[in-house]
């Protein structure tokens, strides 16, 4: 064990954490979740690139002698490579807007660099505030590394969401022929073909891609180098103009300085643009698994229109039952997107004066978003979309039985005889197309191009099918 002390006091320290009394005290203060920030998919690498570019830009204007800069960038650089991910023990849940984060990493990389040179822990050599967070602040450092964690973790979404474009583009295509019955309030509407009904889904998700390359967009911008309150006070000469072209460099990303680095502390918009971003994909996706639970339900007393893979029994009790798991998966994931987006929402209006310290819960919330939704689509595609397959002869069979396709009987004769068809279907058991026949209103020959529910999915052929019978009519 060895000692640790801070203003506060002294505490015993294992010998082999290179984390210090603030990460330990954090450690015991916040135990509530289980989870830390090694669950958030590169957060501590971003704040640890952070580091690196801040230590190396002291370093390029004179700051940071080059032996502690180089042994600092080199700690930051294994932090990066996972090497200290069991050194990050604080529950993401903590007072301070993110410091006992902020100190952790200060710690880790501060241990690590007096090891590198001097073959022990300690701070002898690098400091953990005056070394390693030369020119920084918690205030600016966190959200900066939040900025960039979300425009990380955002290209893997998008990546997964322009599979799930192109796959539900090709299900357009296979299912163009495919007649089947619209519904409105649940109840039978007119036809439409499957793929007409995918092409809805396919550009929902195109335009949902487009939104999500554009709220990464305001990632871009970072408050680093604002510190405590957007004044830059405690920065050295020069250190803006040498860090963001280092983390650029580090990143591969075209990070830049805020335009007001008070508006950049002080609010959360770009989280709630990326949020909602995210809670509207998670919403559309809820909607399409209902719509595939509600045409696949049966197989005897259901839509029974729709195939959906068979992943696993669905009953304890039930030989033979399987239920839609994987759309159920992302109707629940969904939910929580949803409130997650509200806990978003509370915690950005609830900052206050200069600077919003409810970023912890942002960052929890955020980026669980982010990742359940980043899991799940690629689940939804290979063990729901890829196989699912229409029930042809029971969408044709809705298709053709459905008393909306009097719809085309009023077209040509009015509401009331139009009207008064469908209520004959429906009471007699008969199709409209029968109804029209016995009564005289349409030859067989009329009935058979006016009312195929496949002419009916398509305006043009509609059309030409009406005026086909005006003119024969004539």
């Amino acid at each position: 064990m060895r000692v640790d002390s801070d203003l506060l006091g002294n505490m015993m320290i294992a010998d082999d954490a290179y984390y210090g009394i603030q990460t330990e005290r954090a450690r015991l203060n916040f135990a509530v979740s289980g989870r830390t920030a090694v669950d958030i998919p590169n957060y501590l690498w971003a704040i640890a690139a952070i580091k690196r570019a801040a230590a190396e830009a002291n370093c390029q204007i004179g700051a940071l002698a080059p032996d502690i800069a180089k042994a600092i960038s080199q700690a930051a650089t294994e932090v990066m490579e996972h090497k200290f991910d069991n050194q990050f023990p604080i529950d993401v849940f903590q007072g301070g807007g993110g410091t006992s984060t902020n100190m952790n990493m200060n710690e880790v990389i501060a241990n690590r660099a007096n090891e590198i040179l001097t073959g022990s822990k300690g701070y002898n050599v690098v400091h953990p505030n005056t070394h390693v967070n030369m020119c920084q602040s918690t205030n600016d450092v966190i959200p900066a590394a939040m900025k960039i964690t979300c425009c990380i973790n955002l290209a893997d979404l998008i990546c997964v969401v322009e599979r799930l474009k192109n796959v539900l583009e090709q299900k357009t295509n296979d299912f163009s022929h495919v007649v089947k019955l619209a519904r409105t309030c649940l109840q039978d509407a007119v036809p439409i073909t499957l793929g007409q009904q995918f092409s809805g889904y396919f550009h929902q998700v195109k335009r949902l891609h487009q939104s999500l390359i554009d709220a990464r967009q305001q990632t871009f911008s970072l408050p680093l180098g604002a510190t405590a309150v957007g004044t830059g006070l405690a920065t050295h000469e020069g250190y803006l103009e040498h860090v963001y072209p280092l983390l650029q460099q580090i990143t591969e990303e075209p990070f830049v300085a805020e335009e007001n680095f008070f508006d950049g502390l002080q609010n959360g918009d770009a989280y709630l643009e990326v949020a909602a971003q995210i809670k509207k994909l998670a919403v559309f996706l809820s909607k399409m698994a209902t719509d595939f639970r509600l045409q696949g339900s049966g197989p005897r007393a259901g839509l029974n229109e729709l195939y959906i893979p068979a992943v696993q029994p669905g009953s304890s009790i039930m030989p033979g039952k399987i239920n839609p798991v994987i759309p159920e998966l992302i109707n629940q994931i969904a939910y929580q997107v949803i409130g997650n987006d509200l806990s978003i929402t509370m915690a950005v209006e609830g900052g206050e004066l200069d600077l919003n310290v409810w970023e912890p819960v942002i960052i929890k919330a955020l980026f669980e978003s982010c990742g359940l939704l980043t899991k799940a689509i690629p689940i939804l595609i290979d063990k729901c979309l890829i196989d699912l397959a229409p029930n042809v002869e029971v969408c044709r069979r809705y298709a053709e039985q459905s008393t909306a396709l009097a719809t085309v009987i009023s077209t040509l004769f009015g509401y009331k005889i139009g009207s008064q068809v469908a209520i004959q279907a429906f009471e007699q058991n008969l199709s409209v197309k029968e109804v029209a026949i016995a009564e005289k209103i349409l030859t067989e020959q009329q009935a058979d191009y006016l009312l195929d529910p496949l002419t009916m999915t398509d305006p043009a052929a509609s059309s030409a099918a009406i005026n086909r019978y005006h003119r024969e009519s004539k």
